[in-house]
């Protein structure tokens, strides 16, 4: 039996009040007073303005897969993830992931494409996240992470990085459903056997 739909609009929410919590660099947090399209009235939401940020998947000639692991509090523990980092004020989002993608893995690559565009967390948070291919990927120089970044740069079989996929291995939703992308995309080259 088909879900009851409902055929009126869906308005934005209209803000009471707003008050700013905490501004940081890397973090303002708002708390609202907004009434809802239906009349009601939420009286404390609290909403997460953050930095945009770039990520990058990069294969090289051999179809690996260029990876960083690094410590994320969050978690709690080490995260595989693609390379990725915030734009800066003066970057546009592909600058951003091709300054990224040296930095942090030394790699460089001249074929760019576009991969994602997306809001990690719509319900929340304001920001967006860009990711791109980078095809043909080589090292070029040593990493220059961050001060506060310990990386370590890891290069994946493409089968293999769909296999820690598979079970679970990578946590990052957005370079998850990225890594899928690109490979429906026929940008990672996967024989189906391995699936």
């Amino acid at each position: 039996m088909p879900a009851e739909v409902w055929s009126g609009a869906v308005r934005p929410w209209v803000v009471l009040s707003n008050q700013v919590l905490l501004d940081h660099r890397w973090l303002k947090v708002r708390e609202q007073r907004v009434r809802l399209s239906n009349g009601a009235v939420i009286d404390q939401f609290h909403l997460l303005d953050s930095p945009n940020w770039s990520a990058v998947l990069a294969v090289t000639p051999e179809n690996q897969v260029v990876m960083v692991e690094q410590y994320r509090h969050g978690l709690g523990r080490t995260s595989r993830e693609l390379p990725a980092g915030v734009i800066e004020p003066d970057e546009s989002p592909l600058e951003a992931a091709r300054r990224e993608l040296l930095e942090e893995t030394g790699f460089f690559s001249e074929r760019w494409h576009v991969l994602l565009e997306v809001s990690p967390e719509p319900n929340r948070s304001s920001h967006r996240a860009f990711v791109f291919v980078a095809l043909d990927a080589r090292p070029v120089q040593t990493p220059k992470p961050d001060q506060s970044e310990v990386l370590r740069t890891l290069l994946l079989p493409a089968e293999a990085l769909l296999d820690d996929v598979d079970r679970g291995v990578l946590d990052h939703g957005i370079h998850v459903a990225a890594i899928l992308m690109a490979e429906r995309r026929g940008w990672l080259k996967c024989p189906r056997a391995t699936r």
